[in-house]
């Protein structure tokens, strides 16, 4: 009996292979998307931070995303931008994921590894005039060390201490500069934690596409932990004061 092949809509390679599809085609403007990622090194591993939402235009559409995935055991990606184009990503990883299974080899994908993939994944994809509509944070514990690290929809990457997407870059950027550079092996978790909620916090009251539920994930030696999600106290007592306000 010969095998059964079947083709995933991410898998499809040569457009001519599906002719119902129609003529071939580039994404132009992201559809359904997703504000900032904020992530920094402590001294077990890696804090990150995202919220629940999926922008439709300005509308908000999708109250329960998540924009966060484990891969493999100590490994992290966050996700800015469109969600159909994390979709993709998150199947690339999966079949990565099991490409690696199979070998059977016994060896496992690191940190800088899926980094290193995600990076070649975006340049890849911006070369052939078809980028990925993301920004991505990834984040890990690769051999007894903390690693961060950044790839967005033009191939550009970085490693840092403290990364954020976004109107994050704007408006966490600072306060963790402040707080994180320089001093990450002496952050505790609940240290780490505050500094996540007061960056969360000013993106809230600024960033028009953000709502008050969010995820927070740490990932250090012993694995990865994605929490539900949670809302942070807030104060818009100062709302009054500001002009136009309520007009």
């Amino acid at each position: 009996m010969d095998p059964v092949t079947f083709e995933l809509p991410h898998t499809l390679r040569a457009p001519h292979a599906a002719p119902s599809l129609g003529p071939t085609t580039r994404t132009t403007q992201p559809m359904v998307t997703g504000t900032s990622v904020v992530a920094f090194k402590y001294r077990d591993g890696i804090m990150m931070a995202a919220d629940c939402l999926g922008s439709f235009g300005s509308q908000a559409r999708f109250r329960n995303e998540n924009r966060f995935m484990q891969v493999g055991s100590n490994t992290l990606l966050g996700a800015s931008g469109d969600i159909s184009d994390f979709q993709y990503m998150k199947h690339a990883l999966d079949d990565l994921l099991t490409h690696e299974y199979d070998m059977d080899d016994g060896q496992s994908l690191g940190t800088k590894s899926v980094y290193k993939y995600v990076s070649n994944v975006m340049y890849g994809r911006r070369n052939r005039f078809d980028p990925l509509w993301n920004a991505y944070v990834v984040g890990g514990v690769d051999g007894g060390e903390a690693f961060l690290g950044y790839a967005n929809l033009y191939g550009t990457t970085y490693q840092s201490d403290c990364i954020a997407t976004g109107f994050g870059a704007h408006f966490a950027i600072p306060i963790l500069r402040k707080r994180v550079d320089g001093r990450a092996d002496e952050i505790s978790e609940e240290e780490a934690v505050k500094i996540l909620d007061e960056c969360m916090r000013v993106l809230l009251y600024r960033d028009c596409r953000t709502i008050n539920k969010l995820r927070r994930a740490k990932v250090t030696a012993q694995g990865v932990e994605i929490s539900e999600p949670y809302v942070l106290e807030t104060n818009w007592s100062i709302a009054d004061n500001v002009v136009g306000y309520g007009a």
